[in-house]
């Protein structure tokens, strides 16, 4: 109950939101630039980019000598000995400090395998951006087919309102002249009723054809426009489309979905490379210096050293080279290795999924644009038989020759195929700009 009364509250604002303000027409390419530029999910997933941009610069930089200083203040209290060998209680205060660095020279190649493993790893993540904002473009063109295509089917029963509108005008002087019977002009009121309320259900299929397409644009509907009406392409028996074979064929070269899987079987293998570089000697560089100061430092005469002599006295250098050589891990470094080489085995399943599901969309797309293709030519030769024969059934219920059973039972068939038509329309037009997606073509109306 409470979700009905959202629902019904939101038509409501929206309901005045069409009529309350003027309103700025979109274009697709309009909606579909401020959807990729305000949506939170698009921006989060962009945060996964910088997220490993960081990751390769740190990668990077882990190449670099490092450099830590510390400094430190301790205060001793009793008995120390002293230049003459013996011992008296001495309070003192002692600073000592240090400064060190060191460099990796060579592990096994694991820095350089590091960096390249995240270099793919980027590569990935905005290739799963770029896939993020493709989804988004087809659910807001998806969206504002919609649009079109329930404001059609609104002007549609609209069209039949007005017919029957005339209708009871003509039906209503046959009535007064007695050449009907009343219950002839009910029938048709009746069937206006119907029509008018089929007009309010459609009136209302484009209002939330309207709010789904806000939604998606995370925009209020205190700030709603109307789209504009394109011209959309013509359909023909003989219209052409690309074969499902060739479109996969090309979407396998610029699809990001296939993109960041064989960019991850990439990565998984400079995984391997890393796991396997645990297995050598790794030679590292080090240096440090250090040195003190302590208030209580005397000389042999008992004369305080002071603070520069003391630095000048107590510093200390050291450098060296450091080789540490595995020898035995409790066989974490074998372990690794059978990690490294099933979780290549993963993605690369991974990647034969991301292709069979490819396929299958584009398969799905094609034989949905050809049933589409197929149900608009028949729709279309059936509203023409049906437009004839609901003039001939219109001109034969004037003169009293049919009733209003089958006068109605005409006009809606007509209704019906009309709606099939407009319905099978944009199914065509939906589906192809899907293959046309896949293929590479920018989504256009």
């Amino acid at each position: 109950m409470k979700n009905l009364l959202t629902l019904f509250f939101g038509l409501l604002l929206l309901s005045a939101s069409f009529t309350g303000t003027s309103q700025e027409n979109w274009s697709l390419q309009k909606c579909i630039d401020y959807a990729l530029e305000n949506n939170i999910q698009l921006k989060q997933q962009a945060l996964n980019t910088v997220y490993s941009e960081t990751q390769v610069n740190q990668a990077k930089s882990d190449r670099l000598p490092n450099l830590n200083a510390g400094i430190s203040n301790n205060f001793n209290f009793g008995r120390s000995i002293t230049y003459d060998n013996t011992y008296k209680n001495v309070n003192s205060s002692q600073y000592n400090g240090y400064l060190s660095t060191d460099v990796t020279l060579w592990n096994g190649l694991i820095l350089q395998n590091t960096i390249k493993q995240r270099s793919l790893d980027l590569q990935a993540t905005i290739q799963d951006l770029q896939k993020a904002k493709d989804d988004m473009m087809l659910s807001i063109a998806a969206s504002y087919l919609e649009i079109l295509f329930a404001e059609e089917l609104e002007l549609v029963s609209l069209a039949q309102i007005e017919v029957t509108q005339q209708q009871i005008n003509r039906t209503q002087q046959l009535v007064d002249a007695g050449s009907l019977a009343r219950g002839a002009l009910l029938e048709i009121e009746a069937q206006l009723a119907r029509e008018e309320l089929q007009h309010v259900n459609d009136q209302n299929r484009v209002q939330l054809a309207y709010l789904n397409m806000y939604q998606f644009l995370e925009l209020p509907i205190a700030e709603s426009f109307k789209i504009e009406k394109p011209k959309l392409i013509e359909i023909r028996a003989n219209s052409s489309m690309a074969n499902s074979f060739d479109v996969f064929k090309n979407a396998m070269n610029v699809r990001p979905e296939i993109k960041a899987a064989q960019l991850r079987v990439e990565s998984s293998r400079r995984q391997l490379d890393i796991a396997k570089g645990y297995r050598y000697p790794s030679l590292s560089f080090g240096a440090n210096y250090y040195n003190l100061y302590n208030n209580k430092y005397t000389d042999f005469t008992g004369t305080d050293i002071s603070f520069s002599d003391q630095l000048k006295n107590n510093k200390r250098y050291g450098m060296g080279l450091t080789l540490n050589i595995p020898i035995f891990n409790r066989y974490q470094v074998k372990n690794s290795i059978s990690n490294a080489t099933l979780q290549i085995t993963d993605f690369e399943y991974r990647l034969q999924n991301s292709r069979n599901v490819l396929r299958k969309d584009i398969e799905q797309a094609y034989t949905n644009a050809l049933a589409a293709l197929n149900r608009y030519i028949s729709s279309e030769k059936a509203v023409s038989s049906m437009e004839e024969a609901f003039r001939y059934t219109e001109e034969k219920f004037n003169v009293g020759m049919v009733n209003t059973v089958e006068y109605n039972q005409s006009k809606n068939n007509l209704t019906m195929a009309q709606s099939e038509l407009l319905q099978s329309r944009y199914e065509y037009i939906f589906r192809t700009k899907i293959l046309d997606f896949y293929n590479g073509v920018p989504i256009e109306l």
